[in-house]
């Protein structure tokens, strides 16, 4: 579990331009999930769309405290919920705690692993693999997978959501519900969430992608 610390949390910030889209290859180990928890509860305990930063201020203890509770949330709870829920589910609870755990983990230009640093594909693509769904390594082809989400009111948690400029996409992000996604931005900045209600990246915003474990 990442250990959080005012020094070591991302940013909650709406972020500027991403670098370009992903092109470089790379592979990494498939990680073991741990027991999953409630999303519902960790979509609470985040920031809104109306509490997060600018890029020129740091998060507020509120924010901190928020994290920490989700993060305490992924530790503690969920075992007999994700018990409840149907195969597909669960695997998606599973999917996002693994997510949540890389928090922080900084940007890497063709990275695919915690060790070597994420690129928004590399990170998508390591966390998908730790329920056993192989997908492609660029952005642009994972938005031929699953089932195309029409309405941003229809995401659901684990949905693959697109960004890009003039029609091209050239990002992707995890939805984790509440309105945020989580996501590697750009060089400079870690593994962090977002709102995907306003700023940069609700303008960004192309499509979304439901994977065949989110039924």
């Amino acid at each position: 579990m990442l250990a959080l610390s005012a020094a070591s949390l991302p940013a909650w910030a709406m972020n500027p331009p991403p670098a370009k889209a992903d092109e470089a290859a790379a592979t990494a180990p498939a990680a073991s999930a741990t027991p999953a928890a409630p999303l519902s509860a960790i979509a609470a305990a985040l920031p809104t769309a109306a509490s997060i930063a600018t890029p020129d201020n740091p998060p507020p203890a509120a924010q901190l405290q928020a994290l920490q509770k989700a993060q305490d949330q992924l530790q503690n709870g969920g075992s007999a919920s994700a018990a409840a829920d149907a195969n597909g589910g669960s695997l998606i609870k599973s999917v996002l705690q693994r997510a949540f755990t890389l928090l922080g983990t900084p940007y890497r230009y063709g990275g695919s692993s915690p060790e070597a640093g994420f690129d928004c594909s590399g990170l998508v693509s390591y966390v998908f693999r730790t329920i056993g769904i192989d997908l492609p390594r660029v952005s642009r082809a994972m938005a031929s997978e699953g089932t195309r989400i029409v309405s941003r009111d229809a995401l659901a948690e684990g949905d693959l959501v697109f960004f890009g400029r003039r029609g091209h996409i050239d990002h992707v992000g995890i939805y984790i519900g509440n309105g945020q996604f989580l996501h590697a931005p750009r060089t400079g900045r870690d593994v962090t969430v977002s709102s995907l209600t306003s700023g940069y990246w609700a303008q960004k915003y192309m499509e979304a992608r439901r994977l065949p474990a989110a039924g």
